[in-house]
C-alpha cells in the first residue's frame, strides 16, 4: 500500500477531508440499518454523526505521526481536523445553527 505512504502536506489534507466524509456516510447508513432492524432504539442526530466521523482522523494522525513519522502528512490531517471541529462549534454555538 504505497499509495498511503506519502509525506506531503496536501496529501494529508485530502486524507483529513476524505476519511471523515466516508465515515460519516457509513455511520449514517449503519445507524439507519440498525434502526430499521430494531436493534437500535434511537437515531443519532447529525451532531453525533459529525463528531463520531472525526474519530477516523485521530487514527490517521497517530498512524502518520507515530508509525510512519511522516510529519507533513500528519500536519495536513491535523490542520483539517482542527478547522472542521472549530467550524462545527462556531456554527453550533455562536450562530445558533442546529445541525
Amino acid at each position: 500500500m504505497d499509495i498511503i505512504k506519502k509525506d506531503q502536506f496536501i496529501f494529508g489534507m485530502l486524507i483529513g477531508l476524505f476519511l471523515p466524509i466516508v465515515l460519516f456516510f457509513l455511520i449514517l447508513l449503519l445507524n439507519y440499518i440498525l434502526l430499521q432492524m430494531g436493534v437500535a432504539k434511537f437515531y443519532l442526530n447529525l451532531e453525533a454523526h459529525i463528531l463520531i466521523s472525526m474519530f477516523g482522523n485521530l487514527l490517521s494522525i497517530r498512524y502518520y505521526f507515530v508509525n510512519l513519522t511522516f510529519e507533513k502528512t500528519g500536519r495536513g490531517v491535523l490542520l483539517v481536523t482542527f478547522v472542521v471541529i472549530l467550524l462545527f462549534f462556531i456554527l453550533k454555538d455562536n450562530l445558533g445553527i442546529n445541525l
